[in-house]
């Protein structure tokens, strides 16, 4: 979803654009100096994802596991802010309950 003007959504909105499309992420915001996304995880599901080549922030509202970042691995849960520097390889693991996550690229993550 590329915007010019004011947008508001709510999770489930995302949610449900996710499961339509059948995606692990959805893109819900793109602009030259960041782009937006929810990223969805069912416990037990492995992670695909590999490094960015932009710095990243998590914001995870829902669920629990773990993020393993370069070497070192982290709890995360509800409430957990994580940021990942740009080219550093992470992925979420030991997925206990689905995790729901806000992210945010900058700049806009390049496809």
């Amino acid at each position: 979803m590329n915007l010019s003007e004011t947008f508001v959504t709510t999770v489930a909105e995302l949610s449900a654009m996710r499961q339509r499309d059948g995606r692990l992420y959805c893109e819900f915001l793109r602009v030259p100096v960041m782009s937006a996304g929810l990223y969805e995880l069912a416990a037990g599901a492995a992670d695909p994802q590999s490094p960015h080549a932009e710095d990243e922030v998590y914001v995870i509202f829902n669920g629990q596991g773990r993020i393993r970042i370069a070497d070192q691995d982290y709890p995360v849960s509800a409430g957990s802010v994580v940021f990942v520097p740009a080219g550093v390889e992470h992925r979420f693991h030991s997925i206990e309950a689905a995790l729901s996550i806000l992210v945010f690229f900058a700049p806009a993550e390049s496809n």
